[in-house]
């Protein structure tokens, strides 16, 4: 059920949004993986996706001038389907606006922004075992569980 005022928009992040972004990205970090990032590192990382559109985008959802959640897409080539998947990354949602709608708006708009470009072939996430009220909310979107499981192997 949508709660948000009429005042919510959704934008591209910009420069100015940097520092928020890279807040959200630290505590969500914190809260869901209880790892403290370094902000300098963030700051970078965030830096260079606002510079480079070829790294991916930030979608911002914004209500009475301020910043209220985010998302990353993030761009993988698929030689299998001649196509590129958007991975939606680095989700936050100001706890006190959690379930009011501002995900799911941000998410309709990625499959419409998706959609728009030919090339999408589709759209991916990865979610951490243990976060069971996210899963629910992407199974809820339409997301299922893929066959894959995944792998890293941790050079930093």
């Amino acid at each position: 059920m949508d709660r948000l005022n009429d005042d919510m928009r959704l934008r591209s992040a910009d420069v100015q949004d940097i520092e928020v972004i890279s807040r959200f990205n630290s505590e969500m970090a914190f809260e869901t993986e209880g790892i403290s990032l370094d902000r300098n590192v963030l700051l970078f990382g965030v830096s260079a996706v606002i510079a480079d559109p070829n790294l991916g985008f930030y979608l911002i959802a914004e209500q009475a001038g301020a910043v209220i959640g985010q998302v990353l897409i993030t761009r993988e080539w698929s030689d299998w389907r001649n196509g590129t998947f958007w991975w939606i990354q680095s989700v936050f949602v100001e706890p006190h606006h959690r379930n009011t709608g501002v995900y799911t708006k941000m998410y309709n708009k990625i499959v419409e922004m998706a959609v728009e470009e030919r090339y999408v072939c589709g759209l991916r996430l990865y979610v951490d075992k243990g976060n069971v009220l996210a899963k629910k909310v992407y199974s809820r979107l339409g997301m299922s569980e893929s066959h894959y499981d995944l792998f890293e192997y941790d050079l930093g």
